[in-house]
């Protein structure tokens, strides 16, 4: 049997899964039973990724020491994927030792074909990110998060990045490569850009958490060196590498498809051969993370909806590969709308209809079948096989639509009635029952659990998940009997069901941040005021020069969300540049011409490459969206505000 390899990313243990995580999960374990029921022996790795100065830091808060925190996050994630019943072969931690042996030996084999060596760097750096950031001067933050850049200088290990800067515009030109399209074209313009690559510091002085560099007593592998590897750790003793696929989110494609390359590369070792780098899940249009504190987590969807209705909705409703907005309403109007009206109804009433019209049998005809099965089947496997999930769903719905309709059509309900159409009768029940079937099997990657309960309802004594896509246009012929129809979607109560969701997320939130020693913000009661800052004098504030400026220009800041570059007019000579981080409330077109409030006086800072000249005034809400300050009556360009 040819082997199939996948992995997901190594999540990093500075929290607890949440739904991001499990987003990509999802589609990596759904591709691997689409792989497995074509025919393939498919074999998916996931794990935690453990180590770094983030990791020493969350333990040192949680009072404890870093293989303690490690220990406890890493076990959540294992829960987590085993509570969701992902089919997962390998769970690699980077704190085994046959990790850290596997690091070692492709640092060894990188080093002796000549692409390490040590320098020393300074530079400011964010913990955030793990990552120096270039350009960076004193009194700069992170952009994502807020907090101020560290100067660091420290003697490191290099690796020679710089000397494969051809090669990997040559790998990454093949679509085949880094898919889809427009994360191929953000590393190629990366690859491509003045002055080429720069070669790569992959090992730290600073942190003590990590595994250490062989004959450097004083270095410990920096995160990407380390954590990459953990695709080849996990299966190190079998024939599975190389890997046929990476399954990642798009702000990591570039260490995936420029950096691991370039290491194997060096190495003299296989290199992976795709990676599919997916979208954000963003919620209220900001993209979820621990540091925004907008994250949802994957266990109350479970426990309120089952599993497959969260796999559901994330691989029909968001387009792999694109950004997707998740909300709790959404998810619940597409439960009802696809799988209670859908899928579910389909299944209740075929099977009904054989119970109450034929004493639970069902002649299989050998007769043609009218309905587009085999156009079906068509759409849904080229959709699962090019990772669009979204096309497979819709060639399934689009069978049940058909399906749903052609009941209507032939009411068996009235040819029951004659025992001149008893031919006829059994013919529509054998098609409808067949579709049912095909319908199942094709589901069965994105809906394993719901599946196999239907595919048990339709009287298989086989499993679902063993049947291969490539035996569903052999005729079935026979007489087939079914077991009494259970409900497989039962429908849901919008407020209810919202409610609880709701309910169980705040208690989940409680839960993890207990378990990883934080302390959950308080919320103020109902009405409570925002407790005011300490008192200043008059002096204070008469040195913050507030101005009316008017927005001339406005566009959104490349790879940062939530920042917005503005030209504003103060009365200057010329417009001010001024980076907002109001992306996430308003649209660049609509403030065009708006009229706001700016600290004039306020030293630049340097943000994503802009040079920011002042600050836009603006109250933040409950959730963090800003609103800004505004006027009721006309107000000249430059006025100051007293």
């Amino acid at each position: 049997m040819e082997k199939f390899y996948i992995t997901t990313p190594i999540y990093y243990v500075n929290a607890a899964p949440h739904i991001g995580h499990a987003y990509t999960t999802i589609a990596s374990d759904a591709y691997k039973r689409y792989k497995r029921m074509q025919g393939f022996d498919a074999r998916l790795t996931t794990g935690t990724d453990e180590h770094g100065q983030k990791i020493e830091r969350s333990a040192r808060k949680a009072g404890k020491t870093p293989q303690a925190f490690t220990d406890t996050v890493a076990a959540e994630f294992a829960n987590t994927w085993k509570n969701f019943q992902f089919g997962i072969d390998y769970f690699q931690r980077t704190t085994s030792p046959g990790h850290a042996e596997a690091v070692r030996d492709l640092y060894r084999r990188c080093k002796a074909n000549g692409f390490i060596y040590k320098s020393s760097y300074t530079g400011y750096y964010s913990v955030v990110q793990e990552a120096f950031v270039q350009d960076a001067k004193e009194g700069d933050v992170d952009p994502e998060s807020g907090q101020p850049l560290e100067l660091v200088t420290e003697e490191n290990c290099f690796f020679k990045l710089s000397a494969f800067t051809d090669w990997l515009i040559e790998l990454n030109s093949d679509p085949e490569f880094l898919q889809p399209e427009t994360r191929r074209n953000e590393v190629l313009a990366f690859l491509r850009q003045e002055g080429g690559l720069k070669d790569l510091s992959i090992s730290r002085t600073t942190i003590k958490w990590g595994i250490p560099v062989p004959d450097e007593p004083e270095h410990v592998f920096y995160v990407w060196f380390d954590a990459l590897t953990t695709y080849m750790s996990a299966v190190a003793g079998t024939e599975l590498w190389p890997p046929d696929l990476h399954v990642i989110g798009k702000e990591i494609v570039r260490f995936h498809a420029i950096y691991w390359p370039a290491f194997l590369k060096a190495a003299g070792l296989p290199l992976p051969k795709k990676i599919f780098a997916h979208g954000w899940l963003l919620f209220d249009n900001n993209k979820m993370s621990k540091t925004r504190g907008n994250i949802v987590r994957p266990e109350p969807i479970r426990q309120a909806m089952g599993a497959d209705a969260l796999r559901y909705y994330l691989l029909r409703e968001i387009v792999f590969g694109s950004d997707g907005n998740f909300a709790y309403d959404a998810m619940v109007t597409r439960y009802n709308a696809d799988l209670a009206n859908g899928l579910g109804n389909l299944a209740s009433r075929t099977l009904s209809m054989i119970h109450q019209y034929r004493a639970g049998t069902v002649q299989l005809a050998s007769a043609e079948n009218p309905l587009p099965w085999r156009e079906a089947i068509s759409g849904a496997l080229d959709g699962y096989e090019k990772l669009d999930f979204t096309r497979a769903l819709e060639s399934i719905w689009q069978l049940i639509s058909a399906a749903d309709k052609y009941i209507v059509e032939q009411a068996p309900w009235k040819l029951v009635k004659d025992p001149a159409n008893a031919a006829r009768l059994d013919a529509v029940l054998s098609n409808v029952y067949a579709v049912l079937n095909v319908v199942t099997v094709l589901a069965a990657p994105v809906l394993p659990d719901s599946c196999a309960r239907i595919w048990k309802l339709l009287g298989h004594s086989t499993a679902v998940e063993d049947e291969r896509f490539g035996s569903l246009e052999d005729a079935a012929e026979g007489v087939r009997t079914v077991p009494p129809v259970e409900p497989v979607f039962p429908r849901l109560d919008m407020k209810a069901t919202i409610d609880t969701l709701n309910d169980l997320e705040q208690k989940e939130a409680a839960r993890q941040a207990e378990l990883l020693g934080q302390q959950p913000a308080a919320a103020p009661p109902d009405g409570a005021p925002i407790p005011l800052s300490p008192e200043i004098t008059i002096d204070d504030f008469v040195k913050v020069d507030l101005r009316v400026g008017e927005v001339k220009f406005a566009e959104r800041v490349k790879g940062a969300d939530k920042l917005l570059h503005l030209r504003v007019d103060i009365g200057e000579a010329e417009p001010r540049t001024i980076v907002a981080g109001i992306a996430s409330a308003y649209e660049p077109e609509k403030l065009v011409g708006r009229k706001v409030v700016i600290v004039a006086n306020l030293a630049p800072r340097k943000l994503r490459g802009l040079t920011s000249q002042g600050m836009i005034v603006a109250a933040s809400l409950e959730g963090g969206a800003p609103r800004l300050a505004s006027f009721l009556e006309e107000v000249p360009i430059g006025a100051r505000l007293k």
